[in-house]
């Protein structure tokens, strides 16, 4: 199986025209702006991409755009399985899977409601696996409809099946990490931390990069200290501080603010969301983000980040 590369890795936003369809013009742009900017490969249909509110066919032509697109050298994972049977995640991850993509990716939170236990998913899992024999997989804790953080049990399992090369994390905590961390050493696996606070600690523990919210704001900072951590420890330390100020904006009006933030680095997309109503993104929201993104330019600068 391919190897995953190393890196940042943004949880891809998805852009709509004023009619609402998606607007795939602009998807290539920000394809093309993740690369200028560092981005070692993209997460493409997750909840950042609003996937629960996507109709299948949109998610499965979404992807396909996504791969062709692509600008060369870039990886893509996706996911896109919603619906609450096994039978029903079949029938959608049929649809969605392609040719070209490096993972795909599965909710453990969709093979089991929040009350089941472990046995009930890694069962519905090993399922979803002979389904697809031959497809590498990827696991992402979603928060939404609720978060299901992987247990050793889960984890191992996931290891047992030579299946997996990457984890999208979400449980924030470093102590969870180092487990996890400790038991996929040598399995294959990737650790993607999705927590901008804890990510200069999780890559010193071992994680493989970032792939959470912020890489849509100001990927090249994340690359530079994915890259940089170990080589230059105190500037990235300084960084460290900076990224986990600057993810707050997670919990401002996103993904209405990302778009925004996008659109002033020339990224021309509109802030249309099936999310959140784009009229709610008050003045003194784009405000903040607007000093944020100024804020970023002047590290960018500071540390010697060229961007095209």
């Amino acid at each position: 199986m391919q190897q995953i590369r190393n890196g940042v890795w943004p949880t891809m936003i998805t852009p709509f025209a004023e009619t609402g369809e998606i607007d795939y013009p602009a998807v290539q742009r920000l394809l093309e702006f993740y690369d200028r900017r560092g981005a070692a490969g993209v997460f493409a249909v997750c909840q950042s991409s609003e996937m629960f509110r996507l109709e299948l066919e949109e998610r499965a032509a979404l992807v396909r755009f996504i791969v062709e697109h692509a600008p060369e050298g870039m990886q893509v994972v996706v996911s896109g399985h919603i619906a609450d049977t096994l039978e029903q995640q079949v029938r959608e991850a049929e649809a969605i899977m392609c040719e070209g993509v490096s993972a795909y990716v599965i909710l453990p939170n969709r093979f089991a409601a929040e009350d089941e236990d472990d046995e009930r998913l890694i069962a519905n899992m090993e399922a979803f696996l002979e389904a697809f024999p031959s497809v590498p997989l990827g696991l992402y804790e979603c928060p939404y409809p609720y978060k299901r953080v992987l247990t050793p049990r889960v984890l191992q399992a996931c290891m047992a099946s030579g299946r997996f090369l990457f984890l999208k994390d979400t449980c924030s905590e470093l102590g969870q990490m180092s487990e996890k961390l400790r038991l996929l050493e040598g399995s294959g696996i990737k650790l993607y931390n999705a927590n901008s606070a804890t990510l200069l600690e999780s890559l010193r523990l071992g994680a493989s990069g970032y792939s959470g919210v912020m890489a849509n704001f100001h990927p090249e900072l994340y690359d530079w200290l994915c890259r940089q951590y170990h080589d230059e420890p105190k500037e990235a330390e300084r960084l460290q501080q900076f990224l986990g100020v600057c993810s707050l904006a997670e919990y401002q009006y996103y993904p209405v603010n990302a778009k925004y933030s996008l659109a002033l680095q020339e990224v021309p997309l509109g802030l249309s969301s099936r999310v959140l109503d784009a009229d709610g993104f008050a003045a003194s929201k784009q405000l903040e983000i607007r000093q944020l993104v100024e804020l970023a330019t002047r590290m960018r600068q500071s540390l010697r980040i060229t961007v095209t």
